[in-house]
């Protein structure tokens, strides 16, 4: 399962290729970001993982946005298999993502890429949600992640 339309599909000439662009999405990022790493509830997890590499995070979440919604191609990875292994990660952190990104993209782009922005952002909390929660019954905690996460062969 991908996360990532087509390249055709999420680059299509319409009206919102000319509110999106890289340095659009480079600022929606870094101004999610930073928010995101103060939030009380999401900034531990972030901080947690993301430590010192936050800048190359931030730099491969540009790659991933810019391909979703440019069809730059310049994001390569699984975003699922990546999120799994995170730790203590619960149902109020979706919400709470989903939130801080809706609040980001309000009147920052035009309303055609507001909505496929969101609409993106919907999807991949969706899959994650249902891969973290929906498919087992038991609680996610972070001696559950222990227990069933794969180890981790990648740099990011």
């Amino acid at each position: 399962m991908s996360l990532c339309p087509s390249p055709a599909a999420a680059a299509s000439p319409t009206a919102t290729a000319a509110s999106l662009t890289t340095e659009s999405i480079t600022r929606l990022v870094q101004d999610f970001y930073a928010d995101a790493m103060q939030h009380p509830l999401l900034g531990p997890v972030f901080a947690a993982e993301l430590d010192s590499r936050r800048d190359a995070h931030l730099d491969r979440m540009v790659d991933f946005w810019s391909t979703v919604m440019l069809g730059t191609r310049s994001f390569r990875g699984n975003l699922v298999q990546r999120h799994m292994q995170l730790k203590g990660v619960s149902p109020a952190h979706f919400d709470a993502w989903i939130q801080l990104w809706t609040r980001h993209t309000h009147e920052r782009f035009d309303s055609a890429a507001t909505y496929r922005l969101r609409r993106v952002a919907h999807d991949i909390g969706r899959q994650l949600f249902t891969q973290c929660f929906a498919e087992s019954s038991t609680p996610r905690t972070p001696a559950a992640d222990q227990a069933k996460a794969p180890p981790d062969t990648s740099a990011d």
